[in-house]
């Protein structure tokens, strides 16, 4: 019995998803089927997505890569990698699982399914990983056809955080700025916390040589001090130096 014979869902409707027929089924099944679902079911000779995975993360990989370094050719290699690290990372991947309603489609051990592993993380974004190594396979290794589909969710997901401000390291920028000058020292104080252990407020000052040349609120002590030095560079009238 093959893994593509006992989807849980049409897997028709995944590859309407996905925009893509596979000329493989078992390939797609394989994708889809996670290492609990093979030791529940050692006797029927399936194999789990790990391979794939494997495969797949490179794929990602090397796909977000090539367009980050032609679409931000501004862009240095430091700057290139805190993007790229963001958009493949684990909740990332997550996402864009969640997006086409991957994990309807997994083929899970009982415990897993029981667990809410359909909804999890780390089995979702291993799975999305998975058929993406797949997709590369069955396209006869056409990187460029599993861009057309890997891209539009990556491209979501920089615009989603860019409006977060979250490739700019504001500290940097203004650390550089001070350096110019023999002497000025450079400090971030927490001034106050608010809300509870779970989802405190933070609020820092930039002080240079004591005196406060920015405020910044944030959820974490590190985003506050980037908002202070964002403060900062304003004042310094340098922050447009900073946009892409």
């Amino acid at each position: 019995m093959n893994s593509a014979a006992m989807l849980p869902l049409n897997k028709e409707l995944l590859e309407e998803r996905l925009g893509y027929k596979f000329n493989n089924k078992e390939l797609l099944g394989e994708a889809l089927t996670h290492s609990s679902y093979v030791n529940e079911h050692k006797g029927e000779e399936l194999t789990c997505n790990e391979r794939l995975e494997f495969l797949g993360d490179s794929v990602l990989s090397i796909i977000v890569s090539r367009y980050l370094f032609g679409e931000y050719s501004s862009r240095q290699e430091g700057d290139l990698t805190k993007i790229r690290a963001a958009v493949v990372c684990e909740k990332a991947l997550a996402k864009y699982a969640k997006e086409i309603a991957l994990g309807d489609f997994l083929l899970l051990g009982h415990g897993e399914d029981k667990n809410n592993g359909r909804q999890r993380a780390s089995i979702t974004s291993d799975a999305f990983e998975a058929v993406l190594g797949a997709f590369y396979i069955d396209t006869g290794y056409n990187a460029g056809r599993v861009a057309e589909f890997l891209l539009p969710f990556v491209k979501k997901e920089i615009d989603f955080i860019r409006k977060g401000e979250a490739f700019t390291d504001y500290k940097t920028a203004l650390q550089q700025i001070i350096q110019q000058a023999e002497g000025e020292r450079l400090v971030y104080t927490v001034i106050g916390e608010s809300g509870p252990d779970h989802d405190k407020t933070f609020t820092v000052e930039a002080r240079l040589n004591s005196n406060v040349i920015g405020v910044g609120c944030g959820s974490s002590k590190r985003a506050a001090e980037q908002a202070a030095a964002r403060e900062a560079l304003r004042l310094f009238g340098a922050e447009e130096t900073l946009e892409a």
